[in-house]
């Protein structure tokens, strides 16, 4: 995704003089090099100072321009939490922070890079808008709309590297807003967001194995969320599992059990995420999802139980 990120803003700043990258700390590399060494007047690399990252960033909104403020997950979105509130949420200006390698991809750098709690402290900020891509195919419409678009801040939470594509056969569209049916079933639904999604495949493949048509949704727009149609799936399904790497408050998961309680929906619904839980973990990405309780065997094991 990270890469793919890079490319596509290349490719929209090429074609648009107003789109400015502000980036923290972070090396330039691939396409992000290309963008600095041709576009140099709208590179800036403030070093550790992401305050100034996003005080620039709303500047250049103020200007008129489209700005992206790009660093490690942890350090755009909580280090200045108080000016992405301030200057680009109170003001309600059409910047992106980006957040790459969100969730527990950083497993070998400690808590320090962990965003298990991005979902929902965004979410908690009036105007700020969601987006979290599922593959590298969704991180490239996401940023084209992140660069055109103008109804105001966009918190962008993207992987790191290396995530497969899953949505080249989707059955919908991408579009900002609304749910997006991957695979379609009736018995079961798997609502995910983010690299995680590859997971969800993961469950439903096992539980067609056992005789059950399962959809898989892309959940990619957070915030807002697409409540109509989370209430349809929660009424065209027996079970809805909603799957991601986030804390368990204060989600994705969250947001749907408040529907599901409003419209007293007959599916079974289950929710998996993050504990609630700093875990001193050093090793692989997928050995610190499973210390979370987040694998596949661990999830179907559950299911099987109800």
């Amino acid at each position: 995704m990270r890469n793919v990120f890079s490319e596509t803003l290349y490719e929209c700043a090429t074609k648009d003089p107003s789109i400015y990258i502000v980036v923290a700390d972070i090396s330039p590399a691939g396409s992000m090099m290309k963008f600095r060494d041709e576009y140099p007047e709208r590179f800036l690399n403030v070093g550790v100072a992401e305050q100034s990252m996003i005080g620039i960033c709303a500047g250049l909104a103020l200007k008129g321009n489209q700005a992206f403020a790009y660093t490690i997950a942890t350090f755009t979105l909580y280090r200045p939490f108080e000016m992405v509130r301030d200057d680009l949420c109170y003001q309600n200006l059409p910047v992106t922070v980006v957040g790459m390698g969100t969730s527990v991809v950083y497993s070998t750098l400690g808590g320090t890079h962990h965003t298990q709690e991005d979902v929902a402290i965004a979410s908690a900020i009036p105007n700020m808008q969601i987006l979290a891509p599922c593959d590298p195919l969704e991180a490239r419409l996401a940023t084209i709309h992140c660069a055109t678009q103008k109804k105001g801040p966009v918190y962008l939470k993207l992987g790191k590297a290396g995530e497969p594509v899953l949505t080249g056969n989707a059955e919908e569209p991408f579009e900002f807003g609304k749910l997006r049916y991957i695979q379609k079933g009736s018995d079961t639904c798997v609502i995910s967001y983010g690299p995680i999604t590859s997971m969800a495949f993961e469950i439903a493949n096992q539980l067609r194995a056992e005789g059950e048509t399962v959809s898989v949704i892309s959940a990619h727009t957070i915030k807002p969320l697409d409540r109509e149609g989370v209430v349809r799936t929660l009424r065209n399904h027996k079970r809805v599992v909603v799957l991601e790497e986030n804390a368990p408050h204060g989600g994705l998961g969250s947001r749907i059990k408040e529907i599901a309680w409003d419209i007293k929906a007959p599916c079974d619904l289950k929710c998996f995420a993050l504990k609630d839980e700093f875990i001193h973990y050093y090793g692989s990405y997928e050995g610190l999802l499973e210390a979370h309780g987040l694998s596949t065997r661990h999830i179907l094991s559950a299911l099987k139980q109800t």
